[in-house]
């Protein structure tokens, strides 16, 4: 594995990426310096912070590197939505992908990201406030919605590191999509 490479918003992905770093003694790259630091076709693990399902950078990424693990940041619960967001953007079956949560910090959303927020709260937090009964997931999402927080925790990560030490451990070696070893 040659790197990690991010996309953030609002820092959360940031956060996760340099935390995974730290954790696995692999380099650390924004998606936008990624390019001058790393040959096309490194072995990357890939951090974006999810809009809609949508992996921020994720395209990019996948077109310029091989992208050997995703892990995408939402507001939602770690480790929810994965098959979801694996078929929304398109990674292939033999990638995998790790949902973490990261939060959200309105006051760094500005213009379209801001509006969206907005139309959000108004329908997703009404719908949930009026709930006469909801989960403990739930509350928390309304809680997410109506104030904002920071869930970035380093366990999060646990799944993701777990895999990619025992793949470089075990140096696992996978065909690339053009027939050459990897």
């Amino acid at each position: 594995m040659d790197a990690i490479v991010y996309t953030s918003h609002t820092g959360s992905t940031e956060r996760y990426a340099r935390l995974l770093g730290r954790r696995t003694g692999l380099p650390v790259w924004p998606l936008t310096e990624a390019e001058r630091a790393l040959p096309p076709g490194a072995e990357i693990v890939y951090l974006g912070w999810l809009l809609c399902g949508g992996i921020n950078g994720y395209r990019t990424a996948a077109g310029r590197y091989w992208v050997r693990a995703v892990c995408a940041v939402g507001m939602g619960p770690t480790g929810s939505q994965t098959e979801l967001v694996r078929r929304r953007n398109g990674v292939p079956p033999a990638v995998p992908v790790f949902t973490v949560q990261g939060g959200l910090q309105p006051e760094k959303l500005r213009g379209v990201y801001r509006r969206m927020l907005d139309t959000l709260v108004q329908t997703a937090g009404a719908a949930l406030a009026g709930k006469r009964e909801r989960t403990a997931e739930e509350d928390g999402a309304l809680e997410l919605l109506l104030r904002g927080g920071d869930c970035v925790r380093p366990e999060a990560l646990d799944a993701a590191a777990r895999w990619l030490e025992r793949t470089e451990r075990c140096g696992l070696l996978l065909a690339r999509a053009d027939g050459c070893p990897a």
